[in-house]
């Protein structure tokens, strides 16, 4: 089940890796950050959103795969917001 995490959590890692080195930016800095980023994303909507809602879906079902999956789109979408504010301060 967290293939899709680990995956993803690498793929961010080279995401803002290569945002950073093509707009001249701390490489190490912004890996870092958009690391964080997803994990701690990852593990707060884990706590907040899974964990509850576990006892309520069916088990070995459609629904309970999507609830266990939901942790990734979610920090996913809070990357894409990281990175868009970093790339908003490198412009001031």
């Amino acid at each position: 089940m967290l293939l899709l995490a680990k995956l993803c959590g690498i793929l961010t890692l080279v995401w803002f890796y290569l945002t950073a080195k093509n707009n001249n930016a701390p490489v190490l800095n912004w890996s870092i950050i958009g690391l964080i980023g997803y994990w701690l994303t990852w593990w707060l909507s884990k706590m907040l959103i899974v964990v509850p809602l576990a006892e309520v879906v069916a088990k070995h079902s459609v629904s309970e795969f999507l609830l266990t999956q939901s942790p990734v789109v979610v920090s996913v979408l809070v990357c894409v917001f990281i990175r868009k504010k970093l790339l908003a301060s490198l412009a001031q």
